[in-house]
């Protein structure tokens, strides 16, 4: 680590090198409520500048226009930055607030030209399933996505929200560089069985939401209350009701460590994410999304603390107070399929 830069990680075996954090883009055009292009643009910038070089967005965020926001950005630091995007939640025509799974390989090679364009890019780096379509089988995606890369337009591939199981047959096909999924002191399902998969097969965990969509920050208490009418966190259980009032109460034990630490309650939420690399002994890169410089020098920073055993210790019974289920809807989690 340089000049303040965050270090670096292999993106799977045999995968190109990326700052051990990553940034999640859907914010800037989608799902949280208004946001400032100007200051999304210098907060890309503000992230590479801050050794952050893994970048992910997906076809589904405001219906490509995520990667056509990103795309001048992109342009402009080609060598410098890897792109993550995502195909298989598809938008029906006659209803442009619903999300249709689809695997089937012509979804897939049509998804796969369509991100290309709008990104203006020869080749995407990093090529995730965002969600798992279980009646195809997962040897005919991944074999098409293999294809993909044959043709030279995705260098590596991905998954998101798959079982352990899924990951192996996967890896069968073709090499997994990266599993997207969940994980934070409020998720911790995949650790069961995916992260100790992953870890065999040299696969690298890329934990969406490691800030719990923000309210592992502090930011928010209540969904309804506190978030626009747009923000589709108002449609998720952990956030509104009775389970929000619980959960708000479970970040007491981070605060006592931020204290003793003098750093922000979401910075130590996210030390700990970082820190299950060494704890379950396999790269682990999360993608806390941001819209302001100043966050990406917060979450930055959390690289940079060291939790104590007896720290692990005091945080380790939070996840199973949570209440409230991910989703609404838990077709779009793997924990249901384990």
């Amino acid at each position: 680590m340089t000049d303040g830069t965050i270090p670096t990680a292999a993106l799977g075996d045999g995968g190109p090198q990326v700052g051990v954090q990553g940034l999640g883009c859907m914010g800037m055009s989608f799902a949280y409520g208004p946001s400032d292009a100007k200051e999304s643009r210098a907060t890309l910038e503000r992230a590479l500048e801050l050794g952050v070089t893994l970048y992910d967005t997906a076809d589904a965020y405001g219906a490509g226009e995520n990667e056509k926001f990103l795309s001048p950005f992109f342009k402009a630091h080609r060598d410098e930055v890897v792109i993550a995007t995502k195909f298989a939640l598809s938008i029906p025509s006659d209803d442009p607030t619903r999300r249709v799974i689809r695997n089937d390989p012509p979804y897939i090679r049509q998804a796969v030209e369509a991100s290309l364009k709008r990104l203006d890019v020869d080749a995407i780096d990093l090529y995730y399933m965002h969600r798992r379509d279980v009646n195809v089988p997962i040897e005919e995606s991944v074999g098409a996505m293999a294809d993909m890369v044959r043709e030279g337009k995705v260098k590596h591939l991905g998954l998101s929200e798959v079982t352990a199981a899924e990951l192996r047959a996967a890896q069968a096909v073709h090499p997994i560089a990266a599993v997207q999924s969940e994980w934070s002191l409020f998720s911790r399902d995949i650790e069961a069985q995916v992260v100790p998969t992953a870890r065999e097969l040299g696969v690298t965990l890329v934990p969406y939401s490691p800030l719990g969509r923000g309210f592992l920050t502090g930011s928010f208490t209540n969904a309804d209350k506190d978030l626009t009418a747009d923000d589709f966190r108002r449609q998720q259980p952990r956030f509104t009701g009775d389970n929000a009032a619980t959960n708000a109460a479970l970040l007491d034990p981070i605060r006592t460590v931020a204290e003793t630490h003098g750093v922000s309650v979401g910075q130590i939420a996210l030390a700990w994410v970082q820190q299950q690399t060494t704890v379950h002994a396999l790269p682990v890169i999360p993608i806390p999304g941001t819209r302001k410089p100043s966050r990406v020098e917060e979450n930055t920073a959390a690289t940079r603390i060291q939790l104590t055993k007896e720290e692990l210790e005091l945080l380790e019974p939070i996840a199973a107070k949570v209440a409230g289920d991910r989703y609404a809807d838990m077709r779009f989690a793997s924990a249901g399929r384990e």
